[in-house]
């Protein structure tokens, strides 16, 4: 093995011998096991979240393969339709050309060939951080299989009258021309206006004051609303109102949507701009008047002074005009939650279009059922609630997009208008005797990205047709996601395999939070705090990360608030980390169903583990080259680490089927950290450096070392894949391994073959040798130094243990003797340590410069009385205390308790050097 650890040399290569040699596939006859993978978009590329996401995934499968089960991590891409056609829009865009410049067909192509040559970028990224998908049954949502299923699925709801064509009200992007879902729409608060209109009443007397933030919106009202219980507008319910500019006469209704206490009370309605007025307009049989077109422009609904005026500058007009008419009573600064798209950043519209909708609840009712009969376990289980709240309130689903690339609509239409749904053109004229005369058009939309999404855990195996996949691993085990989509694809999900397969697609649902930077803030490219995993991995300069947070940024004005926070946290860029302890990081973090803050000092302290683990198995290695067969006698220690092994590998198994793969983490990392490098090492040497030891207790020792690290690599194996499977393919010959990889190793199991007199043995040990490293520490006594060691008020046992391990006590503990002070025997001046109620203790005489270390601590003494007399001033300040962030009081308050704390230990340590002087 090289002297140190450098993960770039070894992961790529280590990566390519699993991939190469097929690993990654189902094995043996076990019970079946299979995560289907969150399918990534084709365009993307690594962000935090994925790598949290594939982390958790990956450490469960390798855990489960490791058990021995048959198992599948089915990879596969989403062909995300607008991010894609994004994409290949500003492609054509360098060329000069638009997508009507090449046409449906030729635009469709363009994406196949930019998917081909660069939508695989994400699957490297994957590969980079060790994820074992079976690369062999890779999917993607736009192949003939899933495209297919996509088809069947179709034409079988609208059999079944749960698909419907109608005009509805949808979320538009003006920019995109397309319907999206709530998912693609961002809604953040914006500096803007709330205007106050007067409405005037038909008969003359007086006016109604109405507010809105969207004054072109009043071209399109059809009813003013109050509530009706408001006593002050009760009269006027039933009567009229002249509409300014327009002209037209609209009714005074009364509605229990409407807020009294807001404004005046008074709230124009809008059905076709607004979700909340459309509902109100069908309760009340309103007239529907859409004033935009698809660009966001005012239509020929409108006076013709505003005909073709973009959005915003019709409300500039409109707004004058109501001044001009002496009709606008006042405008006030005001907050406003818009919403954008999230791709192209345009200010979405509610918008009255015609869409392909699915009935939703009776889909939903089946879903509900399978959550509250225990059917689909979610973990948390507090998630369910958030799950039931959106079922029961479901909404139909809007399932149409105008775009060109994703699966079109298999709908086609004749002159007459009449709609024919199915498999395709063909099978649509022979169904319905459609003469081949007769001219069809197919629909020119498409499919919501997450109505193929919604097939992904039965699509990927082969379905519509009847597969071996589907019979065994359909359903998957667990669906790993955070909470952010329940609604989106986990609730879809569940309805589609109910409807189509008869069950439920997945067991268990596991919910995590969602990766915030170091100081608990959403992670955003205007924020200047994205991170990216595999510039953790592989490492990244300043300049290459400047340019990287920066390039493409469509917004100039952010570009130094990006600069700025990015050399603000990494001034010097990022080292390489490597997966492992990438992996590991997100593993420690991984509590269930919280925010995590990503603590850069965590993943530097994994790296530090990987190198720990890296120089013990080093240590071991070097100190087993001459195993060889006969007797063996296993020692206190020995026996010792073989029960803490044990007793960690049952924490991690039970931690890892609970899902608490940060629990996992924490009790591998305390025994490989503090058990079996800092102790077990540690006491191995005194038996293998002696010429006093016998042969055959250093057989036992090496035997140990080399069966304890092998089981340890194994235990690890899930988190750390990459180191683990290096250092293990040194470690298996001698432990008399010979197969190929310890991915296919069997998972540790505890035993509970526990030696409960070594494990006393070497607990007392350790306890003893701390108890001497604290009076070093205390007194400022060299650590080379040997220090005798008395006994006092020694408890049962304590005689013999220390004679029985006086090998240990002497190498490791840097002991010279220990005594047992009998009862009535008088104790010299000494240092004291306890070990349950036996008393430890370090004569002081002759082994320190009293003077000196007298000088030491008074001086530090006087720096602790200082920083306490400040800290107490601070606190005994009102106005610090009044005005001060809590947070910064209560640190106040902690550090002078440290103070007190330090005082107390330095006076004690005082006291025992004037006892030297008596």
């Amino acid at each position: 093995m090289d002297k140190s650890y450098h993960p770039g040399a070894i992961e790529k290569r280590i990566y390519e011998q699993w991939e190469q040699n097929g690993w990654f596939a189902p094995q043996g006859d076990g019970e079946p096991y299979c995560i289907v993978i969150p399918p990534p978009n084709v365009t993307g590329s690594l962000h935090m979240g994925h790598g949290f996401d594939n982390t958790i995934q990956d450490v469960l499968t390798r855990y489960h393969r490791m058990l021995g089960h048959r198992t599948l991590w089915q990879p596969g891409t989403d062909h995300a339709g607008i991010a894609t056609q994004m994409v290949v829009e500003r492609l054509l865009a360098r060329e000069g050309k638009t997508k009507y410049d090449v046409g449906r067909d030729g635009f469709v192509e363009r994406v196949w060939q930019w998917k081909e040559e660069s939508g695989g970028r994400i699957a490297s990224q994957l590969r980079r951080l060790g994820a074992s998908l079976d690369w062999s049954r890779d999917r993607f949502t736009m192949d003939e299989g899933c495209s297919e299923a996509v088809r069947h699925v179709f034409v079988s709801l609208y059999e079944d009258g749960l698909i419907y064509r109608g005009k509805r009200l949808v979320n538009w992007d003006p920019k995109l021309h397309t319907a999206v879902s709530d998912l693609e729409v961002l809604s953040e608060d914006e500096a803007g206006h709330l205007w106050h209109f007067r409405y005037p009443l038909a008969s003359g007397d007086g006016h109604l004051v109405v507010a809105t933030t969207r004054p072109e919106t009043m071209l399109g009202d059809t009813a003013v609303a109050v509530h009706p219980d408001d006593e002050r507008y009760a009269a006027l319910v039933g009567h009229e109102i002249d509409l300014p500019i327009v002209g037209r006469r609209i009714p005074i209704i009364a509605d229990d949507y409407v807020d009294p206490e807001f404004g005046t009370g008074c709230v124009k309605i809008t059905p076709a701009h607004d979700f909340n007025d459309y509902e109100i307009g069908k309760r009340h049989d309103l007239e529907i008047i859409n004033i935009l077109t698809n660009d966001a422009a005012l239509n020929d609904a409108v006076p013709e002074a505003y005909r073709g005026l973009d959005r915003f500058d019709a409300r500039n007009a409109i707004v004058a005009e109501f001044e001009r008419l002496g009709l606008l009573e006042g405008v006030e600064d005001y907050t406003v939650k818009i919403p954008r798209g999230d791709r192209s950043g345009a200010v979405i519209e509610p918008y009255l279009t015609d869409q392909w909708y699915v009935k939703m609840q009776p889909l939903a009712d089946p879903a509900i059922e399978a959550v509250e009969d225990g059917r689909i376990r979610f973990i948390p289980e507090n998630w369910s609630k958030t799950y039931f709240e959106w079922m029961h309130n479901i909404q139909d689903w809007c399932i149409s997009r105008q775009l060109w690339w994703g699966h079109r609509i298999p709908a086609w239409y004749d002159d007459d208008g009449n709609v024919y749904v199915g498999h395709s053109e063909d099978e649509v004229r022979a169904k319905h005797a459609i003469a081949s005369h007769i001219v069809l058009r197919q629909d020119e939309d498409v499919l919501d990205t997450w109505f193929s999404s919604a097939l992904w855990p039965f699509s990927t195996m082969g379905w519509p047709g009847k597969t071996r996949e589907l019979d065994e691993f359909y359903p998957g085990n667990v669906l790993v996601t955070a909470f952010d989509i329940i609604f989106f694809w986990v609730a879809r999900m569940i309805m589609m395999g109910l409807k189509f397969m008869g069950d439920v697609p997945f067991r268990n649902v596991y919910i995590h939070g969602l990766i915030l930077d170091q100081d608990g803030q959403k992670m955003s490219k205007s924020k200047g705090n994205v991170l990216d995993p595999l510039d953790f991995v592989d490492g990244i300069d300043l300049d290459s990360l400047l340019d990287k947070r920066t390039s493409g940024m469509m917004q100039e004005h952010i570009k130094p608030r990006v600069e700025k926070a990015t050399r603000k946290q990494f001034p010097n860029g990022i080292d390489e980390f490597g997966s492992d302890a990438l992996r590991f990081t997100f593993a420690a973090l991984a509590t269930t169903g919280r925010d995590i803050r990503f603590d850069l000092g965590r993943i530097d302290g994994y790296k530090n583990f990987c190198n720990k683990l890296w120089n013990a198995a080093r240590y071991v290695l070097m100190n087993t080259e001459s195993l060889d067969e006969g007797d063996v006698v296993l020692s206190a220690a020995d026996r010792w680490i073989k029960a803490r092994l044990d007793r960690t590998v049952g924490s991690v198994n039970e931690a890892l089927g609970n899902y608490r793969l940060d629990l996992a983490a924490q009790d591998s990392y305390d025994f490989t950290w503090h058990e079996f490098c800092d102790w077990y090492l540690e006491l191995s040497k005194p038996v293998l450096q002696s010429d006093s030891t016998s042969e055959a207790e250093k057989r036992g020792t090496r035997r140990t070392l080399i069966e304890v690290l092998e089981a340890l690599l194994r235990l690890l194996h899930p988190l750390m894949p990459f180191i683990t499977e290096e250092i293990w393919q040194q470690v298996a010959p001698r432990a008399g391994i010979s197969r190929p990889t310890i991915m296919l190793e069997p998972y540790p199991q505890a035993s509970g073959d526990v030696d409960r007199a070594a494990v006393d043995d070497i607990e007392w040990v350790r306890r003893f040798i701390l108890g001497v490293r604290q009076i070093r520490g205390e007194m400022d006594i060299s650590p080379g130094k040997a220090l005798p060691v008395l006994l006092e008020n020694a408890e049962s046992g304590d005689a013999e243990r220390a004679e029985r391990h006086a090998h240990l006590l002497t190498r490791v503990g840097r002991v010279d003797s220990v005594t047992v002070l009998e009862t009535g025997d008088e104790a010299p001046a000494a240092a004291t340590a306890l070990i349950g109620d036996t008393r430890l203790l370090v004569p002081m005489a002759g082994l320190i410069d009293v003077e000196a270390e007298r000088g030491r601590l008074e001086k530090q003494r006087g720096k602790v009385e200082g920083a306490l007399a400040s800290a107490r001033n601070k606190l005994g300040n009102d106005k610090f205390v009044n005005n001060a962030p809590a947070a910064i009081v209560e640190q106040e308050k902690g550090r002078l308790a440290d103070f007190k704390r330090q005082l107390e230990s330095l006076d004690e340590q005082l006291e025992k050097l004037a006892s030297l002087d008596t």
